[in-house]
């Protein structure tokens, strides 16, 4: 199974594409779309749009998995977050693909193993389970690839459940 994990942010949006085949992960892509700080709002939020398309054109996921936070610091946060997760709904619904959304909380416990894991520890399990070497990634992207991994899990438990049943 293929997976697009997507951290929505108008100024680096993260994303991180994982494969689970055979009982391994492999990590395809990751990396951020970073709009122009110097765009408006509107085009900011077509270059997410723009990206989010060609990433699902390029590696065809099977699935896709959005960080749905619960609350913002302020109103005009939680207005900006809220138009740029539009823009990347908008996106993957153009391509037809089934869309999960989990909290921070969730990402976190299924990384670490503590739903209020900071982002560092997040970044250091996420790059250790994958085995990821070299430096530092980005934060987006590692909580980009960390919400992939939470839906794969999420996804094989289910499975596991449905074949137990039978």
């Amino acid at each position: 199974m293929r997976v697009l994990g997507i951290d929505p942010s108008s100024q680096s949006t993260g994303y991180g594409i994982l494969e689970f085949n055979e009982n391994q992960y492999r990590v395809l892509d990751y990396g951020t779309i970073k709009p122009s700080r110097r765009s408006p709002s509107h085009k900011k939020l077509l270059d997410i749009k723009a990206g989010v398309d060609r990433l699902i054109t390029q590696h065809a996921p099977e699935e896709v998995a959005i960080e749905n936070p619960f609350y913002a610091q302020n109103v005009k946060t939680a207005i900006t977050l809220g138009q740029v997760r539009g823009a990347v709904l908008v996106a993957v619904a153009g391509h037809e693909c089934p869309l999960f959304e989990y909290s921070p909380l969730e990402i976190k416990k299924a990384v670490t193993g503590y739903g209020r894991a900071d982002k560092n520890q997040v970044q250091t399990m996420i790059q250790a389970l994958l085995n990821i070497e070299g430096g530092k990634m980005e934060e987006d992207a590692s909580d980009a690839l960390a919400c992939a991994f939470c839906h794969l899990n999420t996804r094989l438990y289910q499975k596991n459940i449905e074949e137990s049943k039978i």
